[in-house]
């Protein structure tokens, strides 16, 4: 977790994906920390949307002052569910991300969606669960389609890094349903990558109109923010900017 502490200041929290790490916010949040603005990068869990929404409201709770909370992917549905759970955000950012309505899962949003092709790209593997010799299944994007679906408007010998250290998801995660979610109660802006083919672009947008967001389309793949730091940066102050 990359951390500056500004206790009288608003923290920008930054929450990755499925089939990522905290390392995909890099060049975000460099610009960022250049900006002077106090960040926290943190690490997903990717273990099911209850236990995820639960650590991270958890840094969220613990972290001194202000919080603009900002998600990717997956991350869009944690900080949905994450944020009720806290008392001092005061906005939320999503990019590339789900902003689920309450009752509905990662994997019917992405059903739903025409753009999308990431439920044909994923290899299911199992994990033990530590209960003896019970396993679960959990997800990557088939390495060989990482490209394609996820990085297309990246370089492809880093696109090629990035699908073969991926992070698996539980499954379970593209089952479980959401809560309440924290964008009917406050502000929201949203990135919208127009060449989206993992979350979707036409539901990603679908989602950021439905939350009423302040909407900035991007051309480029789901990994927008890896693509396009300066840009997806320049939203996250204009929240800022917005919230104060």
């Amino acid at each position: 977790m990359s951390t500056t502490t500004d206790p009288g200041g608003t923290t920008v929290v930054l929450v990755h994906g499925a089939f990522a790490d905290g390392a995909s916010w890099a060049g975000v949040a460099q610009r960022l920390l250049e900006a002077g603005v106090p960040t926290k990068v943190v690490v997903n869990p990717l273990r099911g949307v209850s236990a995820d929404s639960a650590y991270v409201a958890s840094v969220i709770n613990q972290t001194p002052g202000r919080v603009l909370a900002v998600g990717h992917s997956y991350g869009g549905f944690i900080i949905s569910n994450a944020v009720p759970q806290t008392n001092n955000v005061i906005g939320l950012v999503y990019v590339a991300a789900f902003a689920p309505e309450e009752g509905e899962t990662l994997g019917e949003i992405t059903d739903r969606s025409t753009d999308s092709v990431l439920g044909a790209s994923v290899l299911p593997s199992e994990y033990p669960t530590g209960n003896g010799t019970e396993t679960a299944t959990e997800l990557i994007v088939d390495p060989a389609k990482f490209y394609d679906v996820f990085s297309a408007d990246l370089p492809k010998a880093m696109s090629d890094v990035l699908g073969h250290s991926q992070r698996p998801v539980a499954a379970a995660a593209l089952a479980d349903k959401s809560g309440p979610p924290a964008w009917k109660n406050l502000p929201v802006w949203y990135v919208v990558a127009t060449g989206d083919k993992a979350a979707g672009s036409d539901a990603v947008r679908s989602m950021a109109q439905r939350a009423g967001a302040t909407i900035t389309e991007l051309p480029g793949s789901h990994l927008i923010m890896v693509s396009q730091p300066e840009a997806v940066t320049e939203v996250i102050l204009q929240a800022l900017k917005g919230c104060s």
